[in-house]
């Protein structure tokens, strides 16, 4: 055998696959980015991929995503024990704030396989976060 550990540990590096995106961007995203759309690469496959690496970029982490439980959820849920249908949400930490979404082709990413969704080239992501005015 030929070469040694970290001689394979920088091929496996350098060849971890490469995605881009299509970006839209709503309410206060679309504010603190400046623009609506933008194409945007990063090294990696998955929603946590991507989203690791456009907070890097990007400064809206906090716009987006919750910190704790109580981040996502807003007083004024109805409580109930037993929620009619199907409902899925993240595990805490990879949830994001109330009324904020990700959106991976259109479909909420709780709907898909949350942050672990795996994204190819040309997807659609959306991170939404609409302006919320009350009466």
């Amino acid at each position: 055998m030929t070469g040694n550990a970290s001689e394979t540990a920088e091929a496996t590096d350098s060849e971890s696959p490469q995605t881009t995106v299509e970006v839209g961007c709503t309410g206060h995203v679309r504010t603190a980015l400046g623009t609506h759309q933008l194409e945007f690469a990063f090294d990696g496959e998955t929603l946590r991929e991507f989203l690791d690496a456009f907070f890097e970029e990007y400064d809206v982490r906090d716009l987006v995503m919750a910190k704790r439980e109580s981040d996502a959820t807003t007083p004024g849920w109805a409580k109930t024990d037993r929620l009619p249908g199907t409902w899925r949400k993240n595990p805490e930490g990879e949830q994001t704030r109330a009324y904020a979404r990700v959106m991976v082709n259109g479909r909420f990413n709780e709907l898909l396989d949350g942050l672990d969704t795996r994204l190819e080239d040309g997807d659609r992501v959306a991170l939404v976060y609409p302006f919320m005015f009350c009466c």
